[in-house]
């Protein structure tokens, strides 16, 4: 069962805060009014200390930043699994928490912007860059070759690994934020580089894929599973924020943490 996090810290803030100000106006007033003193009650008490923290960890949560934790491979080589990010929750605009509903605008999303979103046929968060804004039109061959609103993305091998026979390639992209590394692994199955298609964005969406390209599930495989419709495109709605930096590197507890691929993400 997925946990609703932001729900759940929303709601803990809310009722504390409440808690606090009734004690303020309408608890503590009556308490001191008692000819015998009377001892404040737990859940007060309890609300009151834990209302300051909450609310610190909502604001910085919710408008400034949030981390997460890379838990796929999908976006190798950017990204790999273990890897600990800062995502910029303001970059994009103010939203409110839970609802999503946008209140105050700042940047609009570049293309090849990492970003973090909600997908949507799923309410787990994804990680994925930014190839198509709205209104383009995305074809991506099956040499793996993108091609923008008519115009061909550079794409070019810079390494493969190992040299003899290589089990993957590291390919330089280069989208409007400039170039980023791509990889493809030759038994994917859908080929190296994913499957071919094109494709035209809505209005007030946006085309996702991950730089693993033979293996990342985004904007090309996404479909409702109950009708098969197609649903490639992520709604502006669903945007939390752009990843900005990874700030630990983290395989899991037996492990010891790590900050040597501590990087701005591009």
């Amino acid at each position: 069962m997925d946990i609703d996090f932001p729900l759940i810290l929303m709601v803990l803030t809310v009722v504390t805060g409440l808690v606090t100000l009734a004690d303020k106006f309408i608890f503590s007033p009556k308490r001191l009014a008692e000819e015998v003193e009377v001892k404040e009650p737990v859940w007060i008490e309890q609300s009151k200390s834990f209302f300051p923290v909450l609310l610190v960890v909502f604001v910085l949560r919710s408008f400034i930043a949030e981390p997460f934790q890379i838990p796929s491979g999908s976006m190798e080589s950017t990204l790999v699994q273990g890897d600990f990010i800062l995502v910029s929750k303001f970059h994009y605009g103010l939203r409110m928490p839970v609802f999503r509903n946008l209140l105050v605008a700042n940047n609009e999303p570049e293309r090849g912007d990492v970003m973090v979103f909600f997908p949507p046929h799923d309410k787990r968060y994804f990680i994925k860059r930014v190839i198509g804004l709205p209104g383009d039109h995305v074809v991506h061959t099956k040499d793996g070759q993108l091609i923008i609103n008519g115009v061909p993305r550079s794409i070019k091998i810079v390494s493969a690994e190992p040299k003899h026979r290589p089990i993957k390639y590291l390919l330089e992209e280069t989208l409007d934020t400039g170039p980023h590394e791509v990889q493809w692994t030759p038994d994917a199955g859908y080929g190296p580089s994913g499957p071919a298609g094109e494709w035209t964005v809505p209005e007030g969406h946006y085309f996702m894929m991950g730089d693993n390209r033979g293996r990342s599930s985004d904007s090309r495989f996404w479909k409702n599973t109950a009708t098969g419709e197609e649903m490639s495109f992520v709604p502006e709605k669903n945007i939390v924020g752009k990843a900005e930096a990874v700030w630990m590197h983290w395989d899991d507890f037996a492990s010891i943490p790590s900050f040597s691929r501590n990087k701005s993400i591009q």
